[in-house]
């Protein structure tokens, strides 16, 4: 017979690499991704987007390369989506008018403007705060956006999935209509 100590237990890839075991649940798929970054991320993509756009027009202008636009210009459409939601998504959440959640969206028209409009919003404070996944005693939290919001906060995964399958048909849609410049 052998005696416990002949056959110690062998140390666990954590022990070696001197990782200490998780403490807190995970309560989050990006528990990083605060309003503020979120929003900040996607002002950034839609300002880079139009840059795309851009150089795509000016591509078929001067190269005749028409694909440019289509691929531009559909990089660029799915990204003004994303950005519109996200608008209404963190407006929602941080309990903007409802005049500054449509004035996120129509600055999205606008090449560039997303940043200063950000920017704007950073040091007035509207970005401020976590994501609203419990109910106060604020007015606005027994309506069935806000309800839907907290439901929806507190399944990130689905969220996100309904987000891009939700972005992508109203994408779709708007292409079934017609691209932006009609069809030749």
């Amino acid at each position: 017979m052998s005696s416990p100590d002949a056959n110690p237990t062998p140390a666990t890839i954590s022990d070696t690499l001197h990782i200490p075991p998780v403490t807190t649940p995970v309560t989050s798929v990006a528990p990083g991704l605060t309003p503020k970054r979120l929003f900040r991320l996607l002002a950034i993509a839609e300002a880079i987007t139009w840059t795309i756009l851009i150089t795509a027009l000016i591509m078929r202008a001067t190269l005749g390369l028409d694909w440019a636009v289509l691929v531009g210009g559909s990089v660029h459409g799915f990204v003004f989506l994303a950005y519109a939601f996200t608008a209404a998504l963190v407006g929602v959440n941080q309990r903007w008018p409802f005049g500054l959640i449509v004035l996120g969206v129509v600055f999205a028209v606008v090449p560039y403007a997303t940043v200063p409009f950000e920017l704007w919003l950073l040091r007035r404070g509207r970005l401020d705060g976590p994501w609203r996944r419990e109910a106060t005693d604020h007015p606005a939290d027994s309506n069935v956006i806000n309800r839907m919001l907290r439901w929806f906060l507190a399944r990130p995964l689905l969220l996100t999935v309904a987000a891009v399958l939700g972005i992508a048909a109203v994408f779709a849609l708007l292409l079934f209509i017609g691209p932006p410049g009609g069809r030749d």
